[in-house]
């Protein structure tokens, strides 16, 4: 048993998620056409591996800097290619550009940092340290007011303005909501207890099922699969595969559905 848990490292569980992954957006593009559900049912693991790779690579990164500021670029990045695609490539009804799952990382690894702040003043005995981390902690939160605002108002400011809202990081607009980031900064926090772990991804798939029955997200429990035979290797180098993968692959897939459906 303990041979078949240290058989799959980094690489491998990459290579994976982005093989289901884009089962799931093949669907995503393409269902109006009769893409068949079971698409969609193999790529439900896609973003708890995604967000179990995030948090090891944010533990192991030498330069954790460099690595948040190339996930909000790569947030802003596309945030811009969404709305110029939706612009000049005009969908039909049923083919909707709106991922971004950079977002979701950024805002993942932003409470990721936030928790080692906090871990680090209570072992330091910092109460200044403990208190600046639990502060910070509703800065993306916060960050949702200005998107709640220009909703509430009877006349909408420009569309340009609020498409600019869309650029500041916050729970509110990320792809998976709340509980995704949440996900990933858990897998961060209890990455020493990997049981710990698969049983928060366990719980929120219970609860997805619960509230959602009629939904196929509570299959990203079938991630468990993956990350309990994780082997803590990095395996290959593919430091910049994803960002260049994910978001070429949805456009691309995009431009095709588009043009089939007109």
């Amino acid at each position: 048993m303990t041979e078949i848990k240290k058989s799959i490292n980094a690489t491998t569980l990459k290579i994976l998620a982005a093989v289901l992954m884009v089962f799931d957006h093949v669907h995503q593009m393409f269902w109006p056409v009769g893409a068949p559900d079971w698409l969609t049912w193999l790529g439900r693991p896609v973003f708890p591996i995604f967000l179990f790779i995030m948090a090891e690579s944010f533990y192991y990164t030498h330069d954790r800097k460099k690595l948040m500021i190339r996930l909000l670029m790569a947030s802003w990045l596309m945030t811009v290619f969404n709305f110029v695609l939706g612009a000049f490539i005009l969908p039909s009804d049923d083919i909707v550009l709106m991922n971004n799952a950079f977002s979701t990382f950024f805002v993942s690894v932003l409470y990721m940092l936030f928790w080692d702040m906090f871990v680090e003043g209570i072992k330091a005995k910092k109460v200044l340290k403990i208190i600046c981390a639990i502060l910070l902690c509703f800065v993306p939160v916060l960050a949702t007011a200005p998107l709640i605002l220009v909703t509430t108002l009877e006349t909408l400011p420009p569309l340009w303005l609020i498409r600019a809202l869309f650029f500041i990081p916050n729970i509110l607009i990320i792809e998976g909501g709340p509980a995704m980031a949440a996900l990933g900064v858990l897998f961060y926090a209890l990455r020493s207890w990997r049981l710990a772990q698969v049983a928060v991804l366990v719980a929120l798939s219970i609860i997805v099922y619960v509230n959602s029955p009629e939904s196929a997200q509570w299959m990203m429990v079938f991630a468990a699969i993956p990350i309990l035979l994780y082997n803590g290797e990095k395996g290959r180098g593919m430091k910049h595969f994803f960002y260049i993968f994910y978001p070429a692959h949805i456009y691309l897939l995009y431009i095709i559905a588009v043009l089939f459906s007109s």
